[in-house]
């Protein structure tokens, strides 16, 4: 019987050859270890004009994001959005932004997400090495992309930290890590993991997110929210599954908790434009039910992995407002599953599947033992 030797011994014993056997001339490499990138939309860094201007528009410059011709929506984004959304946008990332350490929460619990998974996976003997990045902002895809490379991984998982599949997201960070790749003359094998609207794991999780938080409060929320990131129509209609995989997890979320249509629903918030978005829209839902007499209410945003503007101040602020201002009585959102541990046991779940043939279920590269 062949014993395999450990991670941290075959790569002594790959150094030692290399010594040995390679030219003095020949370049230093680094190779054989195992990347994971977690990916999240993105962030500016900081919440003044200029640096809220180089975010909107390398978010809005995107032809995933916005899928008008360039002709028709340069000269809005250049002429109109870019010389008014920065001022209101950084006041309203101000209400929600961590002075602390002067970041984004999602910056925050981004890293956090990173650090922790490291912490439970380990690091296979040296072999396994777990990074983050934003889309748009710092960290940026390639500088980590190439910094996981320079530093001996071959083989590296991209995370897109969607759980529903769209366009406007998920492709867009594979987007930019196929032309990251054009640029390396010694590519890294790569995955992307696919959507995970309808795991188990990430469902319960959800599930139990929901029933703890509710647990917790004073009130018993007569309707629950799910509300998702809305996208145009028109990209619907051409064939985005997003709106499937939305209805899709809510509905396996009602079948967990053992609740109906009219307790759990559907809604799609952050319209943006004149076009028609995906509806019934979350804060028309919000003042309506207030006005037809709902007295309590708990929205909870499942297509986000970690709190940002849009889950901390659209629904947690705006949302709730829309609905005391109508008169409700009880609003509460439901935070995101973020680094808690229902959180990262979904995270933990999705990576160690998807590293299937290259780490092993007990954290070792695949192989070794």
């Amino acid at each position: 019987m062949t014993v395999q030797p450990s991670a941290a011994l075959a790569a002594d014993q790959e150094k030692e050859f290399r010594k040995i056997h390679l030219p003095k001339d020949h370049p230093s490499v680094k190779s054989g270890k195992v990347g994971v990138l977690l990916v999240n939309l993105g962030t500016p860094d900081a919440t003044d004009y200029w640096p809220m201007r180089r975010y909107l528009r390398e978010f809005l410059s995107d032809k995933r994001v916005i899928e008008w011709p360039r002709a028709l929506w340069y000269p809005i984004l250049y002429g109109i959005v870019l010389m008014t959304r920065p001022g209101k946008s950084g006041k309203a990332y101000e209400e929600i932004w961590n002075h602390e350490k002067n970041e984004s929460p999602l910056r925050t619990i981004t890293r956090s997400q990173s650090d922790k998974l490291a912490e439970i996976m380990g690091d296979a003997g040296g072999q396994l090495k777990i990074d983050w990045a934003m889309r748009y902002g710092q960290p940026s895809i390639p500088d980590k992309l190439k910094a996981l490379k320079d530093d001996g991984c071959d083989r590296i998982l991209v995370f897109p930290l969607y759980p529903q599949y769209s366009a406007a997201t998920t492709a867009t960070v594979n987007d930019v890590v196929c032309k990251t790749l054009l640029e390396l003359r010694w590519q890294p094998a790569i995955r992307t993991v696919p959507p995970y609207h309808d795991d188990p794991v990430y469902v319960t999780a959800l599930a139990k997110s929901v029933e703890q938080h509710v647990a917790g409060l004073d009130f018993e929320p007569d309707v629950v929210l799910t509300s998702y990131h809305g996208i145009p129509q028109s990209y619907f209609k051409r064939g985005d599954p997003y709106h499937c995989h939305c209805m899709k997890t809510t509905r396996l979320m009602r079948e967990v908790l053992g609740w109906d249509t009219d307790k759990l629903r559907v809604t799609f918030q952050s319209r943006f434009g004149p076009e028609e978005w995906l509806q019934p829209y979350t804060d028309k839902t919000v003042e309506q039910l207030a006005r037809d007499g709902v007295r309590n209410v708990a929205v909870m945003n499942p297509g986000f992995v970690a709190d940002c503007l849009e889950t901390l101040e659209e629904i947690a602020g705006e949302a709730g407002e829309i609905f005391e201002e109508n008169g409700g009585e009880n609003f509460s959102h439901i935070p995101c599953l973020n680094d808690s541990g229902l959180g990262m046991d979904v995270l933990e779940h999705i990576v160690r599947r998807e590293l299937g043939g290259w780490i092993g279920t007990g954290g070792q590269p695949a192989g070794d033992g």
